[in-house]
């Protein structure tokens, strides 16, 4: 269990948050102003600077709060390591996950006024397919893997790296484009724009994203039998020292 006091890493989780909307959402909207008419291009520049900018956010906010960034990290972070003592309290996971909603908007919101758009939009753009739920199981999945399995191995200095690539590499093998996260999903709803998803798209992708989420915690169970022991580590240690609370 961390030691950082929670205000510390409650802030640091909307902060963070709200950047990482931003990021994607700006890049986004960037992508359409300079590719206009190329859809492929303007996924790779999305997909670029999202790798990019979120390995650079769990680098700079993840010694305080462990740069969940996600509402379903947080609950498995919870699931794992609550006989053990080891990960997040159930009332943190609650309050983690109100932080990451508002910054996600908050960023949304950031990133149209950056553009000179309207700062309040509602987008239109429906996602709902079969295949893009299933988009969303798979890259949520692998997200919650790929996350408890470094934390469990001892490997987090590759945390951010590693979960940037997956992301990265997920914009293009999902047809989902890999949002892979309530709070982020919640957020991109306020940016008519290429990276905005609909109101009426969100209860499924959540869901889906839940359901990967299960799925990806049974896999890492298997995997990993005694992953609990290393559930406060996710996804990056965040733990006082004397030296510089």
């Amino acid at each position: 269990m961390s030691t950082i006091p929670l205000g510390r890493r409650l802030l640091a989780e909307f902060v963070g948050t709200a950047l990482l909307v931003t990021i994607v959402v700006g890049s986004g909207i960037a992508a359409e102003q300079l590719s206009p008419g190329d859809i492929g291009l303007q996924l790779l520049e999305n997909s670029t600077a999202t790798a990019f900018g979120l390995a650079v956010l769990i680098l700079l906010f993840g010694p305080v709060s462990g740069a969940h960034f996600n509402p379903v990290v947080s609950a498995v972070d919870w699931v794992l390591g609550r006989r053990a003592g080891t990960g997040l309290p159930a009332a943190d996971v609650a309050a983690y996950t109100v932080a990451q909603i508002a910054g996600a908007v908050v960023g949304a919101v950031l990133a149209n006024v950056m553009f000179d758009l309207s700062a309040f939009q509602i987008s239109d753009k429906d996602r709902i397919t079969s295949g893009h739920l299933v988009g969303e199981i798979v890259a949520t999945a692998g997200l919650i893997a790929l996350i408890f399995a470094l934390a469990r191995t001892g490997r987090h200095a590759l945390s951010a790296a590693a979960v940037g690539a997956y992301i990265g590499a997920a914009y293009w093998f999902t047809s989902s484009t890999s949002f892979a996260n309530p709070a982020v999903t919640i957020g991109r709803v306020f940016s008519d724009t290429f990276a905005g998803i609909a109101p009426g798209s969100v209860p499924g992708f959540i869901v889906a994203q839940i359901v990967g989420a299960l799925i990806g915690l049974a896999l890492i169970v298997v995997l990993y039998p005694d992953v609990a022991k290393t559930a406060g580590n996710v996804v990056v240690p965040h733990h006082d020292h004397p030296a510089n609370s």
